[in-house]
């Protein structure tokens, strides 16, 4: 027979300890508020890198020449009065360095190509998205992904100190690292264009117009910024009432306003920890709340499940006697269930930067949280409702059985 833990014991302490730390979140929120990410907060970010530029073009003619890059190869396209329309495409598997895609782009008639690094290759070229691809006398720069930047973040916040409402963070690895630069919108009528900008002079005075690369920006208007931080405590609002209608259906109203109660808990948990923490708000963050609700409404309902078995089995007017047994019949699955969860979860904050950390960071609080408040929590709210309650609530609910009278050939009966 498995031990049975007093877990009633311990529900008054869960429940102050419990409103301690939601009620603590209201500290950061009222002193400094949530630090809602771009999708929820009017802005511009962009995702910058700073490096040398290894290639510049130039043209000199007529006619209009562009610049196309893309994974495999850099197109020429050349129209316009005085050239034949064409297009030239430089495939990175035959032209392997800069120096060779600088001497074959030399060929174009009126097109200068200086390789300023010949022996970088070819195959991890970018552009400044910021400046038109259409050549001119003005050199158009090409930058390797592959180069170290010049600088690191602390560089860049020092860079940009004299801009208001700005953060900064390393996104991406290898050559796919970028500087996410955020600049709120102060609502002074500034455009993206006036923001970006603004990025782009106080990078340049600090490293040079020249290694200033904008590999994409995003914006997002106030109007739009602020239907969806509605939109978002709607769907969190509505899963909540989903997932009551829900365990209404399998179990009684009180047993259903558990559930609820504990999955709420876990998600303003997690809310008080990203206002403590001061951790992006965005729609990642927004997943693993949603995430946390569907794993602990699952894990609650095993144990609700195995209350109501042990309601109609167990002969006792303690109600509590039943929720002790039910949780510590179901107190292996859960720590087994946490612990893996958690183990997968832990690599994932570990071996991962950006909003992917931030994510699995969010989950191991919230999967913390969800062991708690199935334990801890749906018992101390079904300690209140049950308080009256008789064996007989729970007996009548049984299914009657039909008998079956067996005749043997004596004519005796069964």
């Amino acid at each position: 027979m498995k031990k049975v833990f007093p877990f009633s014991k311990y529900i008054v302490p869960a429940v102050i300890f419990s409103a301690v730390v939601i009620l603590s979140g209201l500290v950061p929120l009222l002193t400094k508020g949530i630090n809602f990410g771009i999708d929820f907060k009017p802005g511009l970010v962009a995702d910058v890198r700073l490096v040398n530029p290894v290639m510049e073009l130039t043209y000199d003619g007529a006619a209009s020449v562009a610049v196309e890059i893309n994974p495999w190869n850099v197109t020429l396209v050349v129209s316009g009065v005085g050239a034949d329309n064409e297009t030239r495409v430089y495939p990175f598997a035959e032209y392997a360095t800069v120096g060779d895609m600088a001497g074959a782009m030399a060929q174009v008639p009126g097109v200068t190509a200086r390789a300023l690094d010949a022996a970088i290759p070819a195959d991890a070229l970018f552009a400044n998205s910021a400046v038109a691809s259409v050549l001119s006398a003005t050199p158009y720069r090409l930058y390797y992904s592959g180069e170290g930047q010049l600088t690191d973040v602390e560089g860049v916040r020092t860079a940009l100190a004299g801009l208001t409402d700005v953060s900064v963070k390393m996104a991406g690895s290898g050559i796919d690292e970028v500087f996410q630069i955020r600049v709120g919108d102060s609502g002074d009528g500034r455009t993206s264009m006036d923001l970006q900008q603004s990025i782009v002079t106080a990078l340049a005075d600090a490293f040079g117009a020249d290694n200033v690369a904008i590999i994409k920006t995003d914006f997002i208007g106030a109007q739009f910024s602020g239907s969806l931080v509605w939109q978002s405590v709607l769907l969190v609002l509505a899963a909540l009432v989903l997932i009551w209608i829900y365990a209404t259906i399998r179990f009684k109203w009180d047993f259903a306003l558990a559930s609820v109660i504990a999955i709420t808990h876990d998600a303003l948990v997690i809310i008080s920890f990203i206002a403590w923490t001061q951790m992006e708000f965005n729609t990642v963050t927004l997943a693993a709340i949603l995430t946390i609700i569907g794993y602990g409404i699952n894990d609650t309902v095993v144990v609700l499940d195995r209350v109501r078995e042990n309601a109609r089995l167990m002969n006792t007017k303690n109600f509590m006697d039943i929720v002790n047994k039910s949780q510590s019949d179901c107190f292996g699955r859960t720590m087994i269930t946490t612990v893996t969860t958690l183990l997968a979860v832990t690599a994932l904050c570990l071996f991962t930067t950006g909003s992917i950390h931030d994510f699995a960071l969010a989950l191991i609080i919230g999967i913390i949280s969800s062991a708690y408040s199935t334990i801890m929590i749906t018992s101390a709210f079904l300690s209140k409702t049950r308080k009256n309650w008789k064996p007989d609530d729970e007996v009548k609910d049984l299914p009657k059985q039909k008998s079956t009278v067996v005749a043997f050939p004596d004519g005796g009966q069964v």
